[in-house]
């Protein structure tokens, strides 16, 4: 008996209403992040920033800063299942997220969560992995194609990372299309994909929402003149959130891409490295309410734009 059992003699808890049910669930497989630029800790505030409730799952651990990331320590596989059937047992989910969670056993064992509950929309990022030695990236790449793509709803990621992953052998003189990267994710399993930061004249950026046959949605933006980290986290979980409350996929990725761009405006730099989003930018005192608000990424000396996921603005 769990230590939140009727006592004898007590009246046993009222089943849950639509009323008492709150926001909506988001399962979130991610690595923690000790910098809080992105990984679960970004996940779950995006989440809740745009309404809904993360129910993080630790894959691993990075030890990193806001510069650069030294090093990752995965978990093993039964240890990220039994984190996540614990809580698929008790709460309603609506949708599954799945960022780097650092193996392809943990590949593995996901897959087959997501498989166990295939009724779930699952919203997958696939992030720059360059830190990581070549060996590593190799599997961890392949097992999220055999394994993952076919579980997936909503590819995300950005253009050179998923032309470089799915599409390693492309030829042509011109970059490949938003289109063709969704064909390779689709032949794999995954109907729908969000690729960012497509480079266009002028810095300035495309996202596109798109499958093989057709664009669903795209939105252009402004190149950012800073170096992020954290924004391909923090689209991803907003998207998820959204999904998940109730949101039809082009309005789900309108809305993210406008919290992205919205964190991003509201960026701080608390460290030596990168400029990381404000997801909580809603909350903060307009200026001049409560002292002087320094705005992250007009720094002088900030670094040059990287785009993770599409680092944009209006």
């Amino acid at each position: 008996m769990n230590d939140s059992a009727a006592s004898p003699g007590s009246e046993p808890d009222a089943p849950a209403t639509d009323e008492d049910a709150g926001p909506a669930c988001v399962l979130v497989f991610n690595a923690n992040d000790p910098s809080g630029a992105g990984g679960l800790s970004a996940d779950a505030v995006a989440i809740a920033s745009v309404g809904a409730h993360a129910l993080p799952v630790v894959t691993g651990s990075y030890a990193r800063d806001s510069a650069e990331i030294f090093d990752h320590f995965d978990f093993d596989e039964e240890a990220v299942t039994e984190q996540a059937r614990a809580v698929l047992e008790d709460m309603a989910v609506q949708v599954i997220k799945v960022g780097f969670v650092g193996s392809p056993e943990n590949l593995s064992a996901i897959a087959e969560l997501t498989a166990d509950y295939a009724d779930l929309p699952v919203v997958a990022y696939m992030p720059n992995l360059s830190w990581w030695e070549e060996d590593q990236i190799d599997a961890y790449l392949d097992a999220f194609q055999e394994l993952m793509l076919p579980q997936t709803t909503v590819l995300v990621g950005n253009h050179s990372t998923l032309w470089r992953w799915l599409l390693p052998d492309w030829s042509s003189q011109r970059s490949p299309s938003p289109r063709d990267i969704a064909k390779a994710a689709a032949d794999k399993g995954a109907p729908y994909t969000l690729v960012t930061g497509v480079l266009l004249p002028d810095q300035h950026v495309d996202n596109v929402l798109a499958t093989p046959q057709t664009v669903l949605a795209n939105a252009r933006f402004e190149l950012f003149e800073a170096q992020f980290t954290g924004a391909g986290d923090t689209l991803s979980a907003a998207l998820a959130a959204l999904l998940a409350s109730g949101a039809e996929l082009n309005e789900a990725v309108g809305e993210a891409l406008t919290y992205l761009d919205q964190s991003l405006d509201g960026g701080f730099r608390p460290g030596m490295g990168h400029v990381l989003p404000d997801r909580m930018f809603w909350a903060q005192p307009e200026e001049g309410e409560e002292g002087e608000d320094a705005e992250a990424g007009d720094d002088d000396d900030a670094p040059e734009a990287d785009n993770d996921a599409g680092a944009v603005r209006h």
